[in-house]
């Protein structure tokens, strides 16, 4: 399978705090995988040194064969282009409604007034959404907005999409709905999907391999029946909801 992304001795941190501890990932062309783990581990550090929203201390983000850490300028621009978000509340302009949102970055681009009218509603269709064009991000659901998001991404046609947390803050039936709709769009333009998340049934369902970190480092990568047949102790108290031994304590 050919690597389309690959972290490399990934340091970062905040002070004295250190998050990530020499990460190595390789991140291969089409697949979803899902990066797990407690909250203050790394995750959603590793998905901001990914879009350029932040830069590591040392250790290199490969894309393409590409040193997008070391880039620049143009370059640099060109690299960020590949990666397409949707942000755990898909960050829609509250001011807007659904069609500006979803054509906020096509008219970034520059594209044709007449093209992006007819472009936004196919994007809304391929996300399950039809005849919202018109309505506020305040007049539809939790999990409408997040397929608006996920529309204005597509919008950019990208070759990675980076996932925070699809899931949170939406009903089952929902979060379900969202994970097929993660599938789809991997299936319809082949596309690399990094998924950052505490569900675990949602990892499970969607997920080629499924990466862990613990303490700043990766402690676990494999398919979703490896992780469920681990015996690591980490891994049995993440999935159980419990603490690690050392850092419960008493309630009195």
């Amino acid at each position: 399978m050919k690597k389309k992304i690959e972290i490399q001795k990934l340091y970062k941190a905040f002070r004295e705090k250190k998050v990530l501890q020499g990460i190595d990932l390789d991140i291969f062309e089409g697949e979803i995988i899902s990066v797990v783990g407690k909250s203050g581990t790394g995750k959603s550090v590793i998905l901001k040194n990914l879009i350029g929203l932040m830069k590591p201390d040392t250790g290199k983000i490969i894309v393409d064969n590409e040193d997008f850490t070391q880039s620049s300028g143009d370059n640099f621009y060109r690299i960020q282009q590949k990666f397409g978000v949707l942000f755990q509340m898909a960050a829609l302009f509250d001011s807007m409604n659904i069609f500006d949102n979803v054509a906020f970055g096509l008219r970034r681009k520059k594209n044709d007034e007449s093209f992006i009218k007819k472009r936004v509603p196919e994007l809304l269709e391929q996300v399950g959404l039809k005849d919202i064009e018109t309505k506020m991000p305040s007049e539809i659901s939790g999990g409408m907005q997040k397929r608006v998001g996920l529309a204005r991404a597509l919008a950019m046609n990208p070759q990675i999409m980076l996932y925070d947390e699809p899931t949170t803050g939406v009903d089952p039936i929902t979060g379900s709905a969202v994970d097929k709709l993660i599938l789809k769009m991997n299936n319809a333009f082949n596309i690399t999907s990094i998924v950052i998340t505490h569900d675990l049934e949602s990892a499970f369902r969607i997920s080629d391999r499924i990466a862990m970190l613990h303490e700043g480092n990766l402690i676990f990568l494999g398919s979703p029946d490896q992780y469920k047949n681990s015996n690591d102790s980490v891994i049995r108290q993440f999935s159980a909801g419990q603490a690690n031994p050392s850092e419960q304590t008493e309630i009195q």
